[in-house]
């Protein structure tokens, strides 16, 4: 299973009720978070993510919308005990910023913060079951975006049949990942009788802040789901250049260019109070076009 949950959607400013950026996805059982904008770990706390599974993070560039709300978020942690390490990736930086905080404030935190500065585009974390990679966006200082990409999705388990076959429910979690069973008196019982075949694996990709530049498509090419910073309307394009950000009808050119299944867009400006407008004007270009509302898991 592979989703993708809105924390934050707005841009610099709060406004409206709406939040600077922050994105929880869930590759099964796995959680990483993606940016952390001011008032995070409240919207975790309302959402009711568990931070405790969150185990990776990564920030995609470092204006102040896109990580205040770090250092909140790891000293909570700290203060609930966590044991368990966190890796971080981000821009070298960071590791001096978040430093300076946890010095000057005289904070030893209970569990490793392992730091891993990002300087090349390609894979930054790898396991069995998923890989992510990093790729350079076009903002006004150093921005990345992550792709999330499923490598074994988990075979489904038909209780029934499983039963049937006299498998216990406590080896489930090892049916789905391809095992045979081997009942007391010596019988195997192969997978495929008591499983379904795996999905096709999946893939998420989340492109930061960026002037639109179509070499974004290549590198997102064909991802299940895609969300794109669209941060103004189409008729101020002019000043999402001198900003380096993107409109609605670009990042909907991005989409259709790279030719994903699925876009989702968000970063929107204070200056906007509604935002209907910015599904309408995307979807005229790319129809299969949602708004990245927060609260909302979009399932991939």
């Amino acid at each position: 299973m592979l989703s993708v949950t809105i924390l934050g959607n707005n841009s610099a400013l709060p406004a409206f009720d709406r939040h600077p950026t922050a994105q929880v996805i869930t590759m099964d059982e796995h959680l990483f978070l993606v940016d952390c904008g001011e008032g995070t770990q409240s919207q975790m706390a309302k959402y009711k993510i568990r931070r405790s599974k969150i185990n990776h993070i990564f920030i995609s560039h470092l204006h102040g919308d896109h990580y205040f709300g770090l250092i909140g978020l790891i000293t909570s942690m700290g203060l609930l005990g966590r044991q368990q390490d966190i890796h971080l990736y981000a821009p070298s930086p960071l590791k001096e910023i978040f430093d300076m905080q946890l010095k000057v404030a005289d904070t030893k935190l209970p569990f490793e913060l392992k730091f891993h500065p990002l300087q090349e585009e390609g894979i930054i974390v790898k396991d069995s079951r998923y890989e992510v990679s990093a790729f350079r966006v076009f903002h006004r200082i150093e921005c990345w975006g992550f792709k999330f990409r499923q490598i074994k999705p988990l075979r489904k388990v038909n209780p029934a049949k499983a039963v049937q076959h006299q498998v216990p429910s406590s080896f489930f979690d090892r049916l789905k990942w391809g095992e045979d069973y081997l009942t007391k008196d010596g019988h195997l019982i192969k997978n495929e009788l008591v499983t379904e075949a795996a999905p096709k694996a999946k893939s998420y990709a989340y492109s930061a802040d960026t002037v639109y530049n179509e070499c974004i498509a290549e590198k997102i090419k064909g991802v299940d789901l895609l969300y794109h910073e669209a941060t103004y309307l189409k008729d101020l394009e002019e000043r999402a250049i001198k900003r380096f950000h993107s409109t609605t009808v670009q990042a909907a050119t991005i989409a259709q260019k790279a030719g994903v299944s699925r876009l989702i867009i968000g970063h929107f400006s204070s200056k906007y109070e509604k935002l209907e407008e910015f599904e309408k004007e995307a979807k005229e270009i790319f129809p299969n076009t949602e708004l990245a509302l927060e609260g909302v898991t979009y399932r991939v």
